[in-house]
C-alpha cells in the first residue's frame, strides 16, 4: 500500500500515537483507531478475517516506505535495530523525550555509555538542529543524528565532527555515515544534574562515596548545584548513566513486547503502562478488523 495523500498519511502516523495506545490499554479499544482507519484504504486491503497486528503491520509498512517516514518509523528503527536488535532490555535501558539543557533528546539509549539520538525525518526542519546538538553534547558522552538518505550530506555540514550521522535505508536499515564518538570528558556536571529527579542525583552522590547534603528539601536542588558543579563530568557521567540504567529501567517489557507486532515496540516502550493497560493492549491486539472497526 502506498498512501497517496497527506490526510491518509497523517492518519497512518496517529495509528502509532501515544493516544491510540493509551486508549487501547485503558479500555482495551479505541475510538480514535477506528475513526483514523477510515481516513486510509487499509480496511479495503486487509482480508476479512485480518486482525488489529495486521493493521500495525500494513500501516508501518506504510510509513516506513521514503518519502512517507515521519518521526515514529525512525524511532523504531533505533528501538528495533539497537535496542532490541545489538542489545535488550535487560541490559540496556532506552528513554524517550529526555531534556537536554533546552532540548529534549528524541531517544537515549544507556548501557556502558549513553548515546543520544536525534531524529530528522523526512518532515523536519534543521533550524534548531544546531542548539540541539550543543544540548546534548553537554549532557550524553555520544550523539548521533538520523536522518534520510538525501539529508545526511546537510547533517555533516551542520554538526560537529565528533557527531555521528547515520541513515534510515531504503531497505530500513541504519547505515553509519560517520561514527560518533564517545567523550564523557566533554560533558558538564552541572547539565547532567539537570536531567536528574532529586532522588536519583542523591543516588550519583551515594554511588560517589560523598555525603547527601543535609538541608531542607527547599534548599535541596541548589544545594546539589553546588556539589555537582565542584565534580568532574566524567565521574558524574559514569555514575549518572548506571543509576538511570537502574532507575528508569524497563526490562519488564521483554516478554510483553516479544508477543506483539514489532511496529508497536517503540510506541509500548515509550508508555507507561500498567499490567492491566498491558493485558487490555495485547487483547486488542488480536480482534478481528470489523470489531475494530465498530469501536468508533
Amino acid at each position: 500500500m502506498i498512501a497517496s495523500t497527506k490526510r491518509e498519511l497523517a492518519a497512518l502516523s496517529r495509528v502509532f500515537s501515544p493516544s491510540v495506545i493509551r486508549e487501547l490499554g485503558a479500555a482495551g479499544k479505541s475510538p480514535l483507531l477506528a475513526r483514523l482507519l477510515t481516513e486510509t484504504r487499509i480496511p479495503e486491503q486487509l482480508p476479512a478475517d485480518a486482525s488489529l497486528a495486521d493493521v500495525f503491520e500494513l500501516a508501518f509498512s506504510t510509513l516506513r516506505q521514503l518519502g512517507n517516514r515521519d518521526d515514529y518509523v525512525y524511532r523504531s528503527a533505533v528501538t528495533q535495530k539497537v535496542v532490541l536488535g545489538k542489545h535488550n532490555l535487560r541490559t540496556a535501558t532506552i528513554l524517550h523525550e529526555l531534556r537536554a539543557g533546552a532540548s529534549k533528546a528524541d531517544l537515549v539509549v544507556l548501557n556502558g555509555t549513553s548515546t543520544a539520538y536525534e531524529i530528522k525525518s523526512e518532515r523536519d526542519s534543521f533550524q534548531r538542529l544546531p542548539s540541539q546538538l550543543a544540548d546534548y553534547r553537554m549532557v550524553f558522552a555520544s550523539v548521533n543524528v538520523v536522518t534520510s538518505p538525501a539529508q545526511a550530506n546537510e547533517v555533516l555540514r551542520l554538526a560537529p565532527d565528533d557527531v555521528g550521522v547515520l541513515v534510515l535505508s531504503s531497505r530500513f536499515r541504519l547505515q553509519v555515515v560517520r561514527p560518533a564518538m564517545n567523550l564523557p570528558e566533554r560533558t558538564s556536571s552541572l547539565a547532567i544534574l539537570a536531567t536528574l529527579r532529586v532522588d536519583e542525583a542523591m543516588r550519583v552522590l551515594q554511588e560517589l562515596g560523598l555525603p547527601i547534603p543535609d538541608v531542607p528539601n527547599t534548599r535541596r536542588w541548589s544545594e546539589l548545584r553546588t556539589v555537582f558543579a565542584e565534580l568532574p563530568s566524567v565521574d558524574v557521567h559514569a555514575k549518572a548513566v548506571a543509576v538511570l540504567k537502574s532507575s528508569r529501567s524497563r526490562s519488564g517489557l521483554e516478554p510483553f513486547i516479544r508477543q506483539l507486532p514489532t511496529p508497536l515496540s517503540a510506541a509500548i516502550i515509550a508508555a507507561d503502562m500498567s499490567s492491566g493497560a498491558q493485558q487490555n493492549l495485547q487483547r486488542a491486539t488480536w480482534q478481528p478488523l470489523s470489531s475494530v472497526l465498530a469501536w468508533s
